[in-house]
């Protein structure tokens, strides 16, 4: 099986959500139900990827996540922009919905 590293790397999607987070950390998992929203609303649209920094620490490295929750929208490859900590499902939303133009 391919590691999170190598399947975010070998993205074709045109945008990719990509959410940085840890299982011992909090905000991560409130952050949880508004990226599972976003990926129903999104099906089809865009893919979405989560990084557990503990395991893939050379990704986290890679995009400078130097706290979690993160979370990078890319598109074409490159990264469109990054929230640092909660996101609300409005602002995702909106943000992809961007990327997707």
């Amino acid at each position: 099986m391919e590691s999170d590293k190598n399947i975010v790397e070998k993205e074709t999607s045109n945008v990719v959500i990509i959410d940085f987070m840890a299982e011992w950390c909090g905000p991560c998992k409130m952050q949880d139900p508004v990226i599972e929203e976003m990926k129903k609303k999104f099906e089809g649209k865009a893919t979405f990827k989560k990084i557990d920094v503990d395991k893939e620490g050379e990704l986290a490295d890679k995009y400078n996540v130097m706290a979690i929750p993160t979370l990078i929208i890319e598109k074409n490859g490159n990264v469109f922009k990054k929230y640092v900590g909660l996101t609300s499902s409005k602002e995702l939303e909106k943000t992809i919905n961007d990327a997707l133009k």
